[in-house]
């Protein structure tokens, strides 16, 4: 049986959906938080990104797993890859918020990214805002690696972005 290889619109506002439902502090990030921002869906997704409130880790993997997704890849508590038939991919990445609005997410040598709280933000689509990462944070994102030809049209779009 083979795997459904992209994400529709309609499984990003389902997932939306469940984390407003369940109360998770959360902001959309990869190539579906640059078409969040540039209001429209640009391009085909593999996956949905999601940095999330990392002290409701253990509730959102639950939650997950009882809509009949199953971890891929356990990267904890850098990211958790899941897998399900009906929605496909998800990436999330557990973020520790601070008071101050600032936040970190732990790296895979036992350190931590820290991020400013310009880097978060929201944008409407499909009639509804929608938090996700800044302008200003997806192009720090698109930056300090060789680009794909999705984080190419990635950059493209966020170009004709206006904050």
């Amino acid at each position: 049986m083979s795997r459904k290889e992209a994400t529709t619109k309609e499984d990003l506002l389902t997932v939306i959906e469940l984390l407003e439902n369940a109360g998770i502090t959360y902001w959309i990030d990869g190539g579906w938080g640059v078409d969040i921002l540039a209001g429209k869906q640009t391009r085909v997704h593999r996956d949905i990104d999601i940095n999330f409130d990392s002290q409701y880790t253990e509730k959102l993997l639950n939650l997950l797993l009882e809509c009949g997704y199953d971890v891929d890849t356990d990267w904890k508590p850098v990211r958790i890859e899941l897998y399900s038939p009906k929605y496909g991919y998800l990436d999330i990445h557990p973020f520790v918020l601070n008071e101050d609005g600032t936040a970190k997410q732990a790296d895979l040598e036992g350190g931590w990214y820290e991020f400013e709280k310009d880097l978060f933000g929201n944008a409407d689509f499909e009639g509804k805002t929608i938090p996700c990462i800044s302008l200003k944070g997806q192009k720090i994102f698109h930056s300090g690696y060789d680009l794909r030809d999705k984080d190419k049209h990635d950059i493209l779009i966020l170009e004709n972005v206006s904050e």
